[in-house]
């Protein structure tokens, strides 16, 4: 994640355990929460740990309620792409292969039930929970679908509930845990109620009636929007795309752009490089972003690397010996753990970060290192899982880049040959 081409950018300061956060213009808030002051570290490589919090607009540390919404309807059955369960085995969609007639029901679409679409996102949900601050973010879950009849493919009842709140908001990333098991277990069904997903969220987020979460001011309220499919639902049959299943999407996000929430949606499969509208325009209109994931299995390393924070990178620079690092875990809700290199003695350090806008901010501390009789063997893995996790995210996003370049080139030829057949 090595930012390039930052523009001229307001600076702001900020000293380790320090809430100093500079004039009102400055833009980016930086504090270092570890080392403290005074504190000498110790280690036989020469590498030191440092942990912070970065805030755009120059605020302090942000504090966020988030509801992730999930799509459970019947498709997120199908493979993901990838080994979701990581058991070696590759499940794939057995209607797309050369398989005897008969070798699994019609109703299988991965050959690895551990590698499904739903599981992607429960997976990945896990996974963020991990990269949270629960001190700073409360979490929620949704799901939505929507029941059928089998016969008519008309929804079951007219007043049927087509979403549900998992879990309300709460800092208990152990309960919401549970909730995803418990999600996982019931598995995927029926058709795709994008709207239904998006009003209860807006409920929970905005304390709105008949909501079981309490409501907090001065949050940033965000919903993580995650679908493979487009909605079919509330209107007209659960297997067609009705105008009505757009507009009723639509209609329930400007609902949450008049709350202050924002809605960051991310589009699962074979949909994703199309930039589906409704997936799009429910971001536009919230302020939020729109990600298209083509390998749905990819959700899972994405997830922990989308920022909600308005910060996109953050890096470390030793000012006395000239070494520069990227060696940082940049969490979505703008916390920060990453290792710089030091020499023994005094060192002094700047964390710099870039946000969305292109504004920038840093904090200069001084840390002493002493080199340590015994290796750091904890340090080591924990830098090794940093550098690790930057590295899939880089990856990914290049291949994504490649695919939208590949797409894109091939609708020009298209476009280009429909021209020379007029």
């Amino acid at each position: 994640m090595i930012s390039r081409s930052w523009p001229r950018a307001l600076l702001c300061l900020a000293f380790p355990l320090a809430a100093w956060a500079g004039p009102d213009d400055e833009r980016v808030r930086v504090v270092v929460e570890s080392p403290a002051p005074g504190v000498t570290l110790e280690g036989l490589v020469h590498q030191a740990r440092v942990t912070g919090s970065a805030s755009a607009a120059g605020e302090k540390p942000e504090h966020f309620d988030v509801v992730l919404a999930i799509d459970v309807s019947h498709s997120t059955n199908a493979a993901s792409g990838l080994d979701v369960d990581g058991d070696g085995v590759l499940g794939v969609n057995p209607h797309h292969e050369l398989l005897p007639p008969g070798a699994y029901a019609r109703n299988v679409l991965s050959t690895d039930p551990g590698d499904t679409v739903l599981n992607a996102q429960i997976q990945a949900a896990r996974a963020l929970l991990g990269a949270l601050d629960p001190d700073r973010v409360r979490v929620g879950v949704v799901t939505f679908a929507g029941e059928v009849n089998p016969t008519t493919g008309m929804r079951k009842r007219v007043d049927q509930e087509d979403a549900f709140l998992a879990v309300p908001l709460t800092a208990d990333f152990e309960l919401v845990g549970k909730a995803l098991g418990a999600i996982l277990a019931r598995g995927s069904r029926g058709a795709t109620n994008y709207a239904a997903g998006i009003r209860i969220a807006v409920r929970e987020l905005a304390g709105l009636s008949g909501a079981q979460s309490q409501p907090r001011a001065g949050v940033r309220r965000v919903v993580l929007f995650l679908s493979d499919g487009s909605p079919t639902l509330p209107v007209g049959k659960g297997d067609v795309v009705d105008p009505g299943d757009q507009e009723a999407a639509i209609r329930a996000a400007s609902l949450a752009h008049q709350a202050s929430i924002s809605i960051n949606t991310y589009a699962l499969g074979a949909q994703a490089l199309r930039y589906p509208k409704v997936l799009t325009e429910m971001s536009r209109v919230t302020l939020g972003t729109y990600t298209p994931v083509q390998k749905p299995g990819q959700i899972i390393t994405l997830l922990q690397g989308i920022t909600f924070s308005n910060v996109e990178d953050v890096v470390f620079t030793n000012l006395t010996t000239g070494d520069f690092s990227t060696d940082v875990r940049l969490s979505p809700d703008g916390g920060f753990t990453g290792y710089v290199p030091v020499a023994e003695g005094r060192n002094r350090v700047r964390v710099s970060a870039l946000a969305s806008d292109g504004s920038r901010g840093s904090a200069e501390f001084d840390l002493v290192f002493a080199k340590a009789r015994l290796p750091d063997r904890d340090r080591m893995a924990e830098l090794e899982r940093i550098r690790r996790q930057n590295k899939e995210l880089e990856l990914q996003r290049l291949e994504m880049n490649i695919d939208a370049f590949r797409s894109e080139q091939r609708k020009l030829l298209e476009l280009e040959a429909e021209g020379r057949g007029r």
